[in-house]
């Protein structure tokens, strides 16, 4: 059983999904690969895991939360579970590259099988996929779209300038 919300950001709305006791899926409406909402899902605000990744959110879009606490159950490939798992090392306000992420994963020289795992990352912002940035420093591939990734990053950056640019 999968159980949702939404819920409205300061970068659009967004799809919560849980199991029946972790969170399982964020994902903006519209992004790539978002999974719509399935026929057997239940419609849950008040479940235990949606209250909490919704309280956890609104504290990080409020500048009041670096990291998540709330249980996690990402499904994916064990490759792709490796990447998220070395994606979620990454500290608030920093970004690495796709190549030290595939290092970082155990899997040096794969790069772009890195990117592509990033791409499915179905816990976005949790799992922080906005701070994985091309080998030059340029902003590549996120899945909610680049203007958000800019805009995330310079918040976790705490830059006015380039929030008001987003």
């Amino acid at each position: 059983m999968r159980y949702y919300d939404l819920l409205e950001s300061p970068y659009g709305r967004m799809l919560v999904v849980a199991t029946e006791m972790r969170l399982c899926g964020v994902y903006f409406e519209g992004q790539k690969y978002h999974p719509g909402v399935g026929a057997q899902w239940r419609h849950d605000p008040r479940h235990a895991p949606l209250q909490q990744a919704r309280r956890e959110l609104a504290e990080y879009f409020g500048g009041e939360r670096t990291r998540f606490d709330v249980a996690l159950a990402p499904e994916g490939t064990p490759f792709q579970l490796g990447v998220w798992r070395a994606i979620a090392t990454v500290a608030f306000g920093e970004t690495i590259t796709y190549n030290e992420l595939a290092r970082r994963a155990g899997a040096p020289g794969s790069a772009r099988a890195a990117g592509a795992a990033t791409g499915r990352n179905p816990l976005t912002i949790v799992i922080p996929c906005h701070r994985i940035v091309g080998s030059d420093g340029s902003l590549t591939g996120y899945a909610g779209g680049l203007e958000r990734k800019r805009a995330l990053l310079a918040a976790e950056a705490r830059i006015p300038a380039l929030l008001s640019a987003a």
